[in-house]
């Protein structure tokens, strides 16, 4: 049996099944897409014609130029996930909004495509990670990490359709409530969570939280438990190195942040060290932390570190320990960095977080950054 047709059971199975997938019924058309494009977020240069959205010879293009040539994007309310588009272009969730922009590389006035329904913003919820289905040039599908009123849940949707549920009932508290999403090479989910400020909770095994869970498409458990990863205190962001192997940033309230290798059945030391815990791959100081963003470049990676005001740079080696120190990149340039992804041509997005209630915003606040990064290795892989 084909992967293919693998999924096609599984899909069938899902449609009987009680409760499969947290309660995912499908609604397609999966391809739905707005007719028109949304309003502009924020103002386009002065006098400056209003320029048709990815349109690189648009008149007035040229103009916004004239600015900081790696912003985007201004004018946004706490931008988190961001996936890139078969087209070049972007989409960025908004956290305290739940709206979906499209940002366009050639500095065109971003564009809101759809607002995500049932986000609930207390504390530090809200609209958080975004993937792409791997199968999005079929079904055109986006997947979303969130927090309701009562949990915090993945869903998926095409762009402008509605969102339906595919896991639920993840802990969801006013802090750390995680918000990984990445997919796997073999096409699955894996889903980063925090531990809501209950740090027991990341060791428990019958608890969603602190955890990096394990999913299909569906929203079926990969396993006998949907648990992949414990012992993890807020997992904000998940990347792929080369070789397919998951990595999680692990944003902790009581030492340095870390970035883990994933393994399954890991545990991470979160709230204490148990016999057999996995050591992290790299630690960050609270003070230069607040990581949460990654992106691996071959054997580079790049972190977003809120509270560092950077992303932090390391090199790791083909045994996986970094070579040399990490290293600061765009130290106190933007203010605070959060989501880190890579473009088909190398280039970094970057979204700062200076609205968010613990930034200083400046008067365009916040953005989308597009920057090449200042070291590549398309050759080492992890």
């Amino acid at each position: 049996m084909t992967p293919r047709t693998r999924a096609l059971v599984a899909a069938a199975a899902c449609l009987v099944l009680t409760g499969c997938g947290g309660g995912y019924t499908p609604s397609g058309p999966f391809r739905a897409q707005q007719e028109e494009p949304g309003p502009q977020v924020g103002p386009p240069p002065e006098d400056a014609p209003a320029p048709r959205p990815g349109d690189p010879s648009t008149p007035g293009t040229d103009q916004q130029t004239e600015g900081d040539p790696n912003v985007l994007a201004t004018g946004l309310a706490v931008p988190t996930g961001i996936v890139l588009l078969p087209d070049g272009t972007g989409i960025v969730a908004e956290r305290e909004t739940g709206r979906l922009l499209q940002v366009f590389p050639d500095r065109s006035p971003a564009r809101e495509r759809m607002i995500v329904p049932g986000v609930d913003t207390s504390g530090e919820g809200g609209l958080l990670g975004l993937a792409l289905s791997p199968t999005y040039a079929e079904d055109g599908l986006l997947y979303a990490y969130l927090t309701t009123a009562t949990d915090a849940r993945v869903v998926r949707f095409p762009l402008g359709g509605t969102p339906n549920p595919v896991v639920t009932g993840i802990p969801r508290g006013e802090v750390h409530n995680g918000g990984g999403l990445v997919f796997g090479v073999d096409g699955t989910m894996y889903v980063g969570t925090g531990d809501t400020g209950a740090t027991t909770t990341a060791q428990d095994p019958a608890s969603l939280a602190g955890k990096v869970l394990a999913y299909d498409v569906f929203g079926q458990p990969v396993g006998a438990t949907p648990v992949y990863s414990s012992g993890l205190s807020d997992v904000r962001s998940l990347c792929l190195g080369a070789d397919g192997t998951v990595y999680a940033t692990d944003d902790s309230a009581t030492g340095p942040d870390e970035l883990n290798r994933l393994t399954p059945g890991g545990d991470y030391g979160s709230p204490v060290p148990l016999a057999g815990s996995t050591a992290a791959v790299l630690t960050v100081p609270g003070e230069t932390g607040g990581l949460a963003g990654c992106a691996i470049s071959g054997s580079f990676v790049f972190l977003g570190a809120l509270e560092g005001r950077q992303v932090v740079l390391t090199q790791l080696g083909p045994d996986g320990v970094p070579v040399g120190d990490p290293e600061p990149f765009l130290a106190d340039q933007y203010g605070r960095l959060r989501t880190v992804v890579i473009d088909a041509e190398g280039a970094l997005w970057i979204t700062t977080s200076n609205t968010d209630g613990a930034g200083t915003p400046a008067a365009d606040d916040d953005k989308v950054l597009r920057i090449q990064p200042p070291a590549s290795d398309q050759s080492s892989p992890l």
